[in-house]
């Protein structure tokens, strides 16, 4: 007997040292408590959007820039943005997508294209403005007048609908 605990007495021991180990299973907590979104509050100058159009399957429809002076750029179509801008030094697709960039001395335009609706051509739905120089953002609507006038100089495209000669 003696023997048989001699032999036990190690493995005993390294049981309870393993034992000591293991951790319980965490008891079950409160449920999380819920997320709250917060309410977004829009940022002094910066236009606000709406939806396209309601979501369809698989479709997820762009947000819309609306402001003042945006009639004539903002849901139009890349023709439209030629015969105001001349030619964009940038022209890039990527699946249903599409950005032209316009450029000049005085500043970058960058018009996104997107379809309003499931298979719809894209239509301009946003614009940004940056310096040319350096990149900096500049006024959005004196970007636009000052690339017109530039192309209205050139004159490097047919003339928009309605525009003197």
């Amino acid at each position: 007997m003696r023997v048989m605990l001699f032999r036990l007495g190690p493995a005993l021991a390294l049981s309870a040292l393993l034992a000591g180990c293991a951790t319980p299973a965490p008891a079950p907590g409160p449920p999380p408590a819920p997320v709250s979104v917060p309410v977004v509050q829009p940022i002094p100058g910066q236009r606000p959007v709406e939806d396209a159009a309601p979501p369809a399957p698989g479709f997820i429809p762009p947000q819309i820039m609306r402001g003042p002076g945006l009639d004539g750029v903002i849901r139009e179509g890349p023709n439209h943005l030629i015969r105001q801008f001349g030619q964009p030094r940038l022209d890039v697709t990527e699946s249903d997508a599409r950005k032209l960039q316009f450029a000049d001395t005085p500043c970058v335009l960058d018009v996104f294209l997107y379809p309003l609706q499931p298979g719809g051509e894209p239509r301009s739905t946003w614009a940004e403005a940056r310096r040319a120089s350096d990149g900096a953002a500049v006024d959005l609507l004196a970007c636009m007048q000052a690339l017109r006038e530039t192309r209205g100089q050139r004159r490097d495209g047919p003339a928009i609908e309605g525009e003197r000669e």
